[in-house]
């Protein structure tokens, strides 16, 4: 299957879940996430605000008093600059309709723990497939030290996603 073919088939897998469905889903990952040793040991976590029809990973912006969380922001239409997560108060509807956040760019890259990165598919190895604007493949080779978890719901995990060499893996998936 091709990539447009396997987002397009997680679009029609999304469509077969009521909403409700869809947020009980979300909130099991959101509280395995919680409970993940690396997340439960990292100092400096790169998170994503979600879209309507992704893993909503807001109930782990709480953890902002004891962690520095980190959120993308597209920069120039083709990248994503990381910055602080200071609270609701520092975020404003960016690309995508996505809310992003306002505040200085983070460029410590080195500093980062670990990364949860959201996705349209991934496989038990690791491979993902996004939503084809190429923004996490640029991203996730700059965060070499951060163990990287993709995120999604269980009908995104499949037997294979189509990868190119400038496709990035992530190191284990939680759904």
């Amino acid at each position: 299957m091709h990539k447009q073919e396997l987002r397009q088939a997680i679009r029609d897998r999304k469509r077969q879940h009521t909403g409700g469905e869809l947020a009980a889903m979300s909130l099991a990952a959101a509280t395995r996430l919680a409970a993940h040793p690396r997340f439960r040991a990292a100092r400096t976590v790169l998170l994503y605000h979600p879209l309507p029809d992704e893993v909503d990973t807001r109930p782990l912006l709480a953890c902002a008093q004891e962690k520095r969380i980190l959120l993308p922001r597209v920069a120039d239409g083709e990248h994503l600059t990381l910055h602080d997560y200071t609270g609701p108060g520092s975020l404003a509807e960016g690309a995508f309709h996505i809310m992003e956040p306002t505040g200085e760019p983070f460029g410590d890259y080195a500093a980062i723990d670990l990364a949860i990165i959201p996705g349209m598919a991934f496989d038990a190895r690791g491979n993902r497939l996004g939503r084809g604007r190429g923004y996490y493949d640029r991203l996730l080779p700059l965060l070499a030290n951060a163990y990287k978890i993709g995120t999604c719901f269980p009908f995104q995990l499949v037997g294979n996603v189509p990868t190119d060499p400038t496709d990035a893996r992530v190191d284990e998936v939680v759904c």
